[in-house]
């Protein structure tokens, strides 16, 4: 799906702050605001745009602990395993990957104990071989 600089320039402002006024995000790509909504319209049809999600501040989530896991996953288990990292809330993005590992999930609890008892759900959930943690000290940026 080819996508021009206008409706490239849209998708990063929205990325900074998707709550924009359609004026706003209008000026900063130099189209009118009627222009604007029309691509945002057609990105939206088109399936390019899926939604519009909430991003809490770092200062919120200031006491959250994350962590980076691989997962190994057993052969044609991912289904299953996918399954069982949906129904855990700490669990907060599930990747699937190349490399030695399947997936990464991105962790997310209100202290170390709960995120460790996290990572010690997903390692037993039927299908996963085995996993590997990093623990996030910080983020550096975020689009």
């Amino acid at each position: 799906m080819q996508l021009d600089e206008i409706d490239q320039a849209l998708l990063a402002a929205l990325r900074e702050n998707a709550r924009e006024s359609t004026a706003d995000l209008a000026r900063r790509v130099g189209r009118s605001r009627t222009t604007v909504q029309g691509r945002l319209e057609r990105l939206e049809r088109r399936g390019v745009i899926q939604g519009y999600a909430l991003r809490l501040a770092e200062d919120f989530e200031a006491g959250a602990v994350r962590a980076h896991v691989l997962i190994k996953v057993a052969p044609r288990e991912s289904r299953a395993v996918e399954a069982a990292a949906r129904a855990l809330p700490q669990v907060r993005e599930l990747h699937s990957v190349s490399g030695e590992y399947d997936m990464i999930a991105i962790a997310s609890a209100a202290n170390v104990a709960e995120l460790d008892a996290a990572i010690d759900r997903i390692g037993l959930m039927p299908g996963v071989e085995r996993t590997n943690s990093a623990i996030i000290l910080a983020t550096k940026f975020r689009r």
